[in-house]
Formats: structure tokens, sequence, C-alpha cells
């Protein structure tokens, strides 16, 4: 019911928030994230942007919005400084983009984005043993996705959170309308990446404590 990872037109998704909020409102999500791409271009603009959308979303509606962003592809030192500047501009949710095995992610990413103390680490790829320690230490979620492409190295990624006891999130990575699966379909990432049903429950737990903090 859940999903901290999506991208509308304010980045390089397709949607506007208000078609991105009705299509997930209709698969019957119940809180999201709209987490455009930002560096230091954007991060500002971006962010009043989707707060200014957020504050106008009906207080009634069945979907509740939360306003964040996915620092991508900077370079690792500037993560730091962006994750400060992006809590500071009105971030709830600030995501670091990892080093996932199809884009030419900078070498030392994922390590930078846990450093830095982002709240979730997108498809990281490869990821060690020690950097999957260190997001246990910091709390920082590790993402099981189901966007195609980034989504080569799930069951690596579940092996490595279950060894260390790392906490994982399901996310869609939504950039266009047929991106928007259900959350049955979304629960099935999980699955294929070899989680059985009380991990995927774990979860959920673990991500409604995440979201009650925030809501």
């Amino acid at each position: 019911m859940y999903d901290l990872h999506i991208h509308s037109l304010l980045s390089d998704g397709v949607l506007l928030p208000s078609e991105i909020a009705r299509r997930y409102e209709e698969k019957g999500y119940k809180i999201i994230a709209i987490t455009d791409h930002c560096d230091y271009s954007n991060l500002k603009t971006s962010l009043e942007s989707i707060i200014d959308f957020c504050s106008h979303w009906p207080k009634n509606s069945q979907i509740k919005i939360i306003p964040g962003v996915e620092l991508t592809h900077i370079p690792p030192e500037q993560f730091a400084p962006l994750t400060k500047l992006a809590r500071e501009f009105g971030a709830k949710i600030v995501i670091g983009h990892g080093e996932t095995p199809v884009e030419p992610v900078a070498r030392g990413t994922n390590r930078a984005a846990l450093l830095a103390g982002v709240d979730i680490l997108a498809h990281p790829g490869a990821i060690t043993e020690e950097d999957a320690l260190l997001a246990k230490e910091k709390g920082i979620f590790l993402e099981l996705t189901a966007r195609h492409g980034h989504n080569e190295e799930n069951n690596h990624v579940a092996l490595i959170a279950q060894k260390v006891g790392a906490n994982l999130i399901l996310d869609n990575d939504a950039h266009k309308p047929e991106d928007i699966i259900t959350p049955a379909e979304l629960k099935n990432v999980a699955l294929k990446a070899g989680l059985n049903e009380e991990q995927i429950n774990q979860i959920y737990r673990i991500e409604e404590k995440f979201l009650e903090k925030l809501i």
C-alpha cells in the first residue's frame, strides 16, 4: 500500500503529480512519495513545486502524498551537503540513487549516500556487506525495485540485507503510467527476490513505523 519512489514530469517522469496521485489511488495505495531526480541545479525549485502540490492536496483524500527527492548521479562528495539542503528545503524523504548495474553511477556512491544519512538507498546494485551493515546501523532502507534493469540485483540486495539485518523497502520507481503496478504486483517483486511472506510483512511493519513519523 506504499510507494516512496516516484518521478513526475518535474524530472524525467511523464505525469503531473495530480495524475500520479489519482492513478496510485485507483490501484489501492494509501501513501506515496514523489521523489524527482535532483542535484544542485534543481533541488530547491523541484521541492518548492512538490511541497506546494502536497499542501494543496485534499486533506480528506484516501491517499497521502509526501514530498521528497532522489539525489541522482551526483559526485559522491556532494551527498552530505545536498542531503542537508534537501531537508532544510522541506524534503520529508531523501533517496540516494544507488549504484545500479544499468547506469554509469560513480563508484563510491552507495557509501557516500549512506554516510550522508539518506532515508532510502535506491537500487543499490551489488552492494557490499560492509555498506549493508552501515545501512543497518543508520536505519536506512535498501530498495528492492520493480523497475526493469535496476531490478537485476534484487536477489543480491535481499540476500545481503537479510544476512546483516538491514531494512528493506519495496518501490516501483515509476516514471510513466505503465510503471504503476498494484500493491500485489509490487509484493511479487519481493517474492521473486527470494523473500517469504513473513519477511515481506516485516518490511511493511518497519515501513509503517517510519511513515508514522512523517505524517
